[in-house]
């Protein structure tokens, strides 16, 4: 259901999810959705996970796909950092 509702910005940059705000609504790679709970930056982020229960908890950067903007639509055009790539080929390797 999101995938029909996404938006691929060209007109705008990337957003790195380390820009992510406090309170955003963002898509997890596996279909879940999640509140970002923190302003930090790095690999990790604080987030409100709404799946098959609602628990707070980190979420590896790498697995956030999509985010609502301002418009309350979704958005696919999400950038990692070599770290947060890095990482994710990492975990890819064990398994």
């Amino acid at each position: 259901m999101w995938l029909r509702e996404t938006i691929q910005r060209k007109d705008r940059e990337m957003v790195k999810t380390n820009d992510l705000k406090k309170g955003t609504r963002v898509m997890l790679r596996n279909g879940w959705e999640a509140d970002v709970m923190d302003n930090m930056r790095g690999n990790t982020r604080v987030c409100m996970v709404y799946g098959d229960f609602e628990e707070a908890g980190s979420v590896y950067s790498h697995d956030i796909v999509a985010y609502k903007d301002e418009q309350n639509k979704w958005q696919t055009d999400i950038e990692y950092t070599k770290s947060q790539i890095g990482l994710k080929k990492q975990f890819a390797a064990m398994g």
